[in-house]
């Protein structure tokens, strides 16, 4: 009389492992050996979190630097999209906004390679921007204004230069200045001098 008694389930898993090739269970413990190894090694993530705030450290070194370049012309101000960002902010209080964002829609138009749309941008900027009661109009004068209207009728990438000169010598001799002079970017400066002299300090 035969008694049926159920296999352990280990006993059948080790039989399993051993029908194995050997290669694959040397591959296997290499694998949870390397896997231990990493989990347990606390630099890496020290290293990581180092490396992020060099980084971040980095980036505000720079940052301190942009803005107190900001005053040296105003083409560096232009260059910076912090810089814009700031400008744009200041004219805003004074209700000069649109002389900057014309600009921006001019730096902006003369990237466009298509025909078409250069044609349709160019009379939706001289709608918003130069015509006569425009609802966003820039102070340039009515001669300039009249050039600009000529150059729509080829409209090339060029058709609004000579109007985005006049607005960007008036921002750079007249609201440049006041910027340099307000307290919000003399707040920046000393914020920025104040982590210069910091970092100095413990270098």
């Amino acid at each position: 009389m035969s008694c049926w008694m159920p296999e352990c389930p280990a006993l059948s898993m080790c039989r399993g492992l051993a029908a194995l090739p050997i290669t694959c269970l040397e591959r296997a413990k290499d694998l949870k050996t390397r896997l231990g190894i990493l989990l347990h090694k606390p630099e890496l993530g020290h290293g990581i979190g180092t490396s992020s705030k060099l980084q971040l450290g980095s980036r505000r070194r720079n940052s301190s630097q942009e803005v107190l370049e900001w005053r040296e012309s105003f083409d560096q101000l232009l260059k910076s999209k912090t810089g814009v960002t700031a400008f744009h902010a200041f004219l805003k209080t004074e209700f000069s906004e649109e002389n900057l964002d014309f600009w921006l829609a001019c730096e902006d138009f003369k990237k466009t390679r298509s025909k078409t749309k250069l044609a349709s941008k160019a009379n939706r900027i001289f709608e918003e921007f130069v015509q006569s009661e425009a609802p966003r109009e820039v102070n340039i004068d009515h001669e300039t204004r009249e050039i600009t209207r000529k150059n729509l009728s080829g409209a090339t990438s060029a058709c609004f230069n000579e109007a985005q000169a006049k607005t960007r010598t008036l921002m750079e001799k007249d609201s440049y200045p006041r910027f340099l002079k307000s307290a919000s970017y003399q707040d920046m400066t000393k914020q920025a001098t104040s982590r210069g002299t910091s970092k100095r300090s413990h270098t």
